[in-house]
């Protein structure tokens, strides 16, 4: 059943979790430093504009925008396509679902160019122009978990929310980090799996250059070896399985969360799953439409290619054309 936004309740997450994280917090480099000092800065800079800025022809107004793993601040992130998403939608509420600034990166390297810049200031102009922007910190973001509850440049940052869909469902919104212990992920396990990803990561930014050049389709070269991988896919059925469960335990009827940069919308035992994918190679984002329609969509520069799930058999094969 619908409810009105007054009605709608906004559920706040006490402090204390049962989850403790499975890798240590990273120390912040004097790059860093100043990386974080020029974000809380960004507010200043922005023009003040009136709330409720109307919508250019160009722009899709969606009800509700959920996105994660952006990961700006590492050279593989794919800035130039979410700047060109953010510049053409509008939303009432948009979820950063964690790993939006890569504090790991970061603290070893600082890597901050001009184009992840105007992605976090177009975020904060959304922010302070009307839409009720929440951040929910991931592993690589862990930083900003120590403000959980407070107002960040008109940006709440929560440990988890609870979102109430238009037909009244209640989706519990979290990272999903905190399922890591529950799927028997080890510690040197997670630090080899993530040094192998960003290497994969990095091939697949390299051959999709090629590929650009040659006129060919971007095509995802992790997402391929994820399905072809016995292992990678028992993990991420793991993984889906305890979000499920976590859901349940919470007593809600759905849950979206980010994390394992595997992006699907699906009804699991009655729960609805929803995972937005990652902003290092696919690009993609759950959105929920003023009438209420979920939809999985995948962001080609310019437009969206619109999908059900992640998992269709034509990410197995690399495409010729």
């Amino acid at each position: 059943m619908y409810l009105p936004a007054d009605q709608q309740r906004k559920i706040k997450v006490p402090n204390s979790h049962p989850h403790k994280p499975i890798i240590e917090r990273p120390k912040l480099s004097p790059n860093l430093h100043e990386a974080v000092s020029a974000l809380s800065q960004l507010t200043v800079s922005l023009p003040d504009k009136r709330r409720g800025k109307a919508i250019t022809m160009s722009q899709t107004h969606y009800r509700t925008i959920w996105i994660s793993d952006t990961h700006l601040g590492d050279k593989n992130t794919q800035a130039e396509q979410l700047e060109d998403f953010l510049r053409n939608s509008t939303s009432d509420y948009l979820f950063l679902l964690g790993d939006i600034i890569d504090l790991w990166k970061m603290s070893k390297r600082a890597h901050w160019p001009k184009a992840h810049q105007q992605v976090m200031k177009i975020i904060f102009d959304k922010a302070k122009n009307g839409t009720d922007v929440i951040y929910i910190p991931g592993n690589h973001d862990p930083f900003f978990k120590d403000f959980d509850g407070l107002q960040f440049g008109h940006i709440g940052i929560q440990k988890e929310h609870i979102h109430t869909l238009k037909n009244g469902q209640r989706i519990l919104l979290i990272h999903g980090d905190q399922l890591d212990e529950k799927v028997e992920c080890a510690r040197l396990l997670y630090r080899i799996g993530d040094i192998a990803y960003g290497t994969i990561v990095t091939l697949n930014r390299w051959l999709n250059g090629l590929r650009k050049r040659l006129g060919k389709k971007y095509w995802s070269l992790s997402g391929a070896l994820k399905l072809k991988s016995k292992k990678a896919q028992s993990f991420i059925d793991r993984f889906e399985q305890q979000a499920v469960a976590y859901a349940k335990s919470k007593q809600v009827d759905g849950i979206f969360c980010g994390h394992i940069h595997q992006s699907k919308l699906v009804e699991i035992d009655g729960i609805l799953y929803g995972n937005d994918g990652d902003w290092l190679e696919s690009c993609s984002t759950i959105v929920e439409t003023e009438q209420g329609e979920l939809t999985l969509i995948k962001w080609a520069k310019g437009h969206q290619i619109t999908r059900e799930t992640a998992a269709t058999k034509g990410l197995l094969e690399c495409p010729t054309s």
